[in-house]
């Protein structure tokens, strides 16, 4: 079948198209996550401070939460193809920019210029999954994606931290820029355009308009998109006061700090794993909600409990478990209504989590604390508001 042809809905992803949807969706993160190591370095060669640079976190953000918008809407009517191609060859270009950065203000652009080429890859890989499956099977999909994806910004600090140490920090971009050049290359042999033609939807301001005004008036969307959101945006602030928290904080090593993020991508496998098995038993509303609870629980632990390494371990591993099972599972009840629009659905899921994110990485770099007290409020703030959403979804 030529790569440009439509695919047929498979039975099941196999474990090639499981890893090409995982590495569009996670190459963002990865992006993001692979430089935190560096970050004194970073500082010392272009002239600014630690702190400064999670301006590079927050521009990321917002650029890639705008770029979403328009993203989903030309997928549902051109297609998926050219669009995740594009995309990777625009962060291609970003990352060679980052890389020969001089500057802080260089760094951002590039940043900027990489979050508009990855932003597509994310939101239309929700969005493939969307268009081959639907039911407990996109569920499941989506829980397997999240899994495989995990590895990816848990690892990536411990490989930023090498790659740091052996070639410096514009290795990283580097790096990620030759994982850019990878995935296209197998996408555009291995999967190809998934939107059939007879599904698309019209394309006009007027219709894109009226297509996000009726997501966000419609409970069946919002209520889960909103609660995933305000998870997400809660680890992306962990990702961005990380540093702060454990290298600053408890005396953490660019190494100690690599090894600390690869232990949680075992929890967020196991959570992965239970997340379609508890929907399964209890229904999906009922499961998300019971990770909603949980990841509060681990919120609260680290706002009141003890700001020592083994508790504050401890409680977010609990988070990390809530976390885990809420974001497969309500990104699927969201997404599930809307198969027609499904490009635009997944990106304004994606611009709530990346606002969310980029509103809690800017509350904690506004805020007059210690980055472990300002961290312990924004997750905590974030879940609870997650959960009385979720409360209102039936």
């Amino acid at each position: 079948m030529p790569a440009d042809e439509t695919r047929q809905t498979p039975a099941r992803l196999s474990p090639e198209q499981l890893f090409l949807l995982a590495g569009l969706a996670a190459l963002g993160a990865l992006a993001t996550n692979i430089i935190l190591p560096a970050f004194p370095d970073m500082a010392a060669d272009l002239g600014t401070s630690v702190l400064d640079l999670s301006a590079t976190l927050s521009s990321f953000f917002v650029a890639f939460a705008v770029g979403q918008l328009f993203v989903g809407p030309l997928s549902d009517r051109f297609g998926r193809k050219w669009l995740v191609l594009s995309g990777l060859a625009i962060f291609v270009a970003g990352s060679a920019i980052c890389a020969l950065a001089t500057t802080l203000p260089q760094l951002i652009g590039g940043r900027v210029v990489q979050a508009l080429g990855v932003c597509a890859t994310s939101v239309l890989s929700r969005a493939i999954a969307r268009d081959l499956f639907d039911g407990e099977a996109l569920a499941r999909t989506l829980a397997l994606i999240m899994v495989a994806m995990a590895a990816a910004p848990g690892f990536s600090p411990l490989l930023g931290g090498a790659l740091n140490s052996g070639l410096g920090w514009q290795s990283s971009f580097g790096f990620v820029a030759v994982l850019a050049v990878v995935l296209a290359i197998h996408y555009h042999a291995r999967l190809g355009e998934t939107h059939a033609a007879d599904r698309r939807a019209a394309f006009s301001v007027a219709a894109i308009l009226r297509t996000y005004g009726g997501l966000l008036a419609d409970r069946r969307f919002i209520t889960p998109a909103l609660a995933v959101s305000l998870v997400i945006g809660a680890l992306y602030a962990f990702f961005a006061m990380a540093p702060a928290i454990l290298m600053t904080g408890f005396h953490f090593s660019p190494w100690g700090l690599g090894i600390f993020f690869a232990s949680t991508v075992f929890v967020v496998f196991g959570a992965g794993w239970l997340a379609p098995r508890v929907a399964r038993r209890w229904g999906a509303v009922r499961a998300a909600r019971a990770g909603i609870g949980i990841a509060l629980l681990g919120g609260v632990a680290i706002l009141l409990g003890r700001q020592e390494i083994v508790f504050f371990s401890a409680a977010l591993t609990v988070f990390l478990l809530g976390m885990g099972m809420i974001n497969p599972l309500g990104t699927a009840i969201a997404l599930q209504p809307f198969g027609r629009q499904a490009g635009a659905a997944s990106a304004l899921l994606g611009f709530l989590q990346m606002g969310c994110a980029a509103v809690a990485i800017s509350a904690g770099a506004a805020l007059d604390a210690p980055a472990y007290t300002l961290f312990g409020i924004i997750l905590t703030a974030s879940l609870t508001l997650a959960f009385l959403a979720f409360l209102a979804l039936r």
